[in-house]
């Protein structure tokens, strides 16, 4: 079995291949683990050069998914049978303003990887989004809620799910939220280490007190890509982490667990704030049928926290 990964460099690309090459912290079942051990075959593709640490037990290939001709030549190099897809434009601000790239990396790239994979009869793996919602049912939101995007990112990836709906293959998106962690290097941010590394320069950081999220450790969608590709999935799936809390609260959760000065959180209304984009108010999944189906575990948000605070300690 052969087992692509797209956006190999970015966080939760990274994850995914560790996770793939035995990683511990992804909370696997045994016997999952064991068709994994021998009987994967792992091509990492990313943008430019290959950014992890570990260089070997799998192959890495330079894959500009914006790119046709680069798609096709990869695609029909290796013959995946399965394609996890990570990459994507995410910046939800830049998104807003640089329509053009966000609709060639969310929306026109999934064409050119549905219409490859289609001549493999691969199966897709797709990251999408809690932003195809609008935040405004007041509850979690489960996998058949209708959608309704707020901003152009999302209108992005929400034209990029129905794409892969609409191709021959056989497909699986996972829906998440705010997913963090610690890349190689330590060199790319989110809102927990965003969050930290201000305190810690007694930064003054403008936090939104009134948005609702579910963090979602990386490992943990990893873990969900993985079961999802392992167990021949389809359908939508919400994978996020078990509980919704206050963006505010996170920051203060977060500083007092590094013990940081909270009084360098200025809380602000979404309003104030005037993001480029808006943000919907709140979006906490019901991930039961990504526990039902993938066999979805979770650490709880503490338990992340000390993953990362672990992982960080390489780099000092």
């Amino acid at each position: 079995m052969k087992i692509l990964v797209t956006g190999s460099n970015g966080l939760l690309g990274q994850k995914i291949i560790y996770c793939l090459l035995g990683d511990p912290l992804c909370m696997l079942p045994d016997e999952i683990r064991k068709k994994l051990n021998g009987e994967v075959k792992i091509i990492a593709a990313a943008k430019g050069e290959n950014r992890l640490n570990r260089k070997d037990g799998y192959i890495y290939e330079s894959l500009d998914i914006t790119n046709k001709t680069e798609v096709e030549s990869v695609f029909s190099k290796h013959k995946p049978d399965v394609v996890i897809n990570t990459a994507a434009m995410t910046n939800v601000d830049a998104c807003e303003t640089k329509r053009e790239e966000c609709w060639a990396a969310n929306v026109t790239a999934m064409e050119y990887m549905c219409n490859s994979l289609e001549k493999l009869g691969a199966h897709l793996i797709h990251i999408s989004t809690d932003f195809v919602f609008d935040g405004m049912k007041g509850s979690e939101y489960v996998e058949t809620d209708k959608p309704n995007p707020l901003h152009y990112y999302a209108l992005s990836k929400l034209e990029g799910e129905k794409v892969v709906m609409k191709s021959k293959l056989k497909w699986a998106i996972l829906r998440t939220i705010i997913v963090y962690g610690v890349v190689d290097g330590n060199t790319r941010s989110n809102l927990v280490l965003w969050v930290k590394n201000n305190l810690e320069k007694k930064q003054k950081i403008n936090v939104i007190n009134d948005q609702f999220r579910a963090p979602t450790l990386s490992e943990d969608l990893a873990q969900a890509c993985i079961m999802a590709a392992m167990k021949g999935s389809e359908g939508i799936y919400h994978v996020s982490g078990e509980k919704t809390y206050n963006i505010l609260e996170l920051a203060n959760i977060i500083a007092d667990f590094w013990k940081l000065d909270k009084s360098f959180i200025n809380p602000i209304t979404s309003e104030a704030l005037n993001q480029p984009a808006k943000r919907p108010p709140y979006t906490g999944f019901i991930i039961e049928k990504a526990k039902r189906e993938l066999g979805y575990k979770t650490h709880s948000f503490m338990e992340g926290l000390k993953i990362v605070d672990q992982q960080l300690k390489r780099y000092k």
